[in-house]
């Protein structure tokens, strides 16, 4: 028995509450089980109780075993003082207050249904299985499964926004600040992400704007402050750049980052950090005041068609600047822009709204359910469940179902295993 089920029982009121009675023998009748504390001290408070007539207002303690009291030490904790009320499963020690009266404890594995203990037990003994209702999920109702699949996305925007709050917070609530540096992290994928945040980090966004119109100023920042003008190459393209990074180094006093930062062993050629960057040249050098334009996107058509942008020419042929390739255009597929909205735009756009108060839940759903499914092995395993994510908010709701409930077993804090337990 663990007391998270405890917790879980008392909270959802999952008890015959009836005929209550302590361990003493006295009637007990539950007024107000009181609201869960999850922070120091008694795990429910303001609570309300009546024993044997007379009324009682406080706090709630449960444990497990009655002697975990004293195993807590809860007898030195003045916090404690205001319990009215001891709730164990098994009740195997007396305790005691202050002033030497035993504490009214109530012993509930005798007030709660054996079906729903072994149902517990049924969901959190299952350890081999990849998760603990894969035979019970495709069983629930879909009205109850859609709408919790809709607050596990939302909580995973939470979860993204929690880095876009820190930049925030850095940058002095500069917006175009933040975008820039969720964007430069967006384009570095998952190997590259945090090296091109800490590019993006090394320079004033101001400096951007002030060359963000010329394009040969613009490349020689952004690749100078990445490390890859810092060592002489036998390329006249690069050579050109590096002249003008110098002039640009020396104007706002800038320090590049190293460029042993970025990583190129065993990625495919498009995602080359090189090439990433030229994509991000080209996006700010065709746009200005990114930030107003994005967050008014609503549609994913208008969306490709914002990022439908031209690399320079010089990259057409090249993958480095140290070896030519065969002529290839290198524009941002629609796998990455999906991946860059799902990452990036879309939190950025849920933390914008809930900053000015504006969080139109609905328009963020309507917007995420236009791209298709994601493929992954977490996806492609429910789908083996009978779970069909039939877009991406679906497949974003259900990485989270798995990676933050069913790996850690969080049965008891998930709307599925709320409705496996009430069945």
């Amino acid at each position: 028995m663990k007391e998270e089920f405890l917790h879980y029982l008392w909270k959802n009121k999952l008890l015959n509450s009836s005929l209550l009675k302590t361990t003493d023998n006295h009637f007990l009748k539950i007024l107000d089980f009181g609201f869960h504390n999850h922070n120091a001290g008694p795990d429910f408070l303001n609570s309300k109780i009546e024993i044997e007539e007379q009324v009682w207002f406080g706090n709630i303690e449960i444990h497990v075993k009655s002697s975990d009291w004293y195993l807590h030490q809860h007898e030195t904790d003045v916090n404690y003082d205001t319990v009215i009320l001891h709730v164990v499963w098994d009740y195997d020690a007396d305790i005691y207050m202050k002033n030497n009266i035993p504490i009214p404890t109530l012993e509930l594995k005798n007030y709660v249904d054996k079906t729903l203990v072994e149902k517990y037990h049924n969901l959190k003994m299952k350890a081999l299985k990849w998760i603990p209702c894969e035979k019970e999920i495709g069983s629930i109702d879909s009205f109850y499964f859609n709408h919790w699949l809709e607050r596990l996305f939302i909580e995973r925007l939470e979860k993204k926004s929690m880095l876009i709050q820190e930049l925030l917070w850095q940058s002095q609530n500069d917006w175009e600040t933040v975008l820039f540096q969720m964007l430069a992290k967006g384009f570095g994928l998952k190997i590259n992400g945090e090296a091109f945040l800490n590019f993006s980090k090394s320079f004033s966004c101001s400096i951007l704007r002030k060359e963000q119109d010329n394009l040969h100023s613009l490349s020689a920042l952004f690749f100078g402050q990445a490390g890859f003008l810092s060592e002489e190459i036998e390329n006249p393209y690069h050579r050109e750049l590096r002249e003008e990074y110098l002039y640009l180094k020396y104007k706002y006093q800038l320090k590049p980052i190293a460029k042993n930062q970025f990583q190129f062993f065993r990625m495919r050629p498009s995602n080359f950090p090189t090439i990433r960057m030229a994509q991000l040249i080209a996006l700010y050098h065709a746009h200005q005041n990114l930030f107003s334009k994005l967050i008014e996107l609503k549609s994913v058509e208008g969306y490709y068609k914002f990022f439908k942008i031209e690399i320079d020419s010089f990259w057409e042929t090249h993958y480095t600047f140290e070896k030519e390739s065969k002529s290839s255009k290198k524009q941002l597929s629609k796998p990455f822009l999906d991946l860059l909205l799902i990452n990036t735009i879309i939190p950025l756009q849920f933390s914008y709204q809930k900053s000015t108060n504006t969080l139109d839940e609905d328009s963020l759903f309507t917007f995420l359910k236009q791209l298709k499914p994601e493929k992954n092995s977490i996806i492609s395993k429910f789908l083996e469940l009978g779970i069909t994510a039939k877009d991406a908010l679906e497949t974003q709701a259900l990485l989270q179902l798995k990676n933050n409930y069913c790996a850690s077993k969080r049965c008891l804090e998930c709307a599925i295993g709320h409705q496996l337990l009430k069945k």
